[in-house]
């Protein structure tokens, strides 16, 4: 589903998390594959509405910058982004908010991320922790 999208997304995720351009193709397939099973559960217009925000994402850089957004630096980027999160039009800021949701979720429920950041939730809930050292 993301594969015609792919340079955006991951050039939008390496914007919301820096940490991303240490991944490589099998992490950023994990997390496509993540935001593409979130996706999946949406309706059909909804995919579509995504898939064409990502393609505005783009573009609408032009307009300021003069170039599209993977063509664009890393605070260039970043102000655009931030730009969009807090546009007049709702449905614009819950696009931002929603597309940096899905590239959260993606890059951290890769199990490397969790045990980065010291994440080790257990379904046992707190008796894990007592027995886990």
């Amino acid at each position: 589903m993301l594969a015609s999208v792919r340079s955006i997304v991951r050039a939008i995720g390496t914007t919301v998390v820096p940490e991303a351009t240490r991944l490589d193709d099998a992490e950023w397939s994990a997390i496509e594959e993540t935001v593409a099973g979130a996706l999946a559960a949406r309706p059909a217009a909804l995919q579509r509405q995504f898939l064409l925000f990502l393609r505005l994402v783009e573009w609408l850089p032009t307009l300021r910058y003069g170039r599209r957004f993977t063509r664009l630096d890393p605070p260039r980027r970043m102000r655009f982004l931030t730009s969009l999160q807090d546009a007049p039009l709702l449905l614009v800021r819950r696009g931002a908010w929603g597309l940096r949701t899905l590239l959260l979720m993606g890059y951290y429920g890769r199990p490397a991320a969790a045990r980065e950041i010291g994440y080790r939730a257990d379904p046992r809930g707190w008796d894990a922790r007592r027995v886990d050292p």
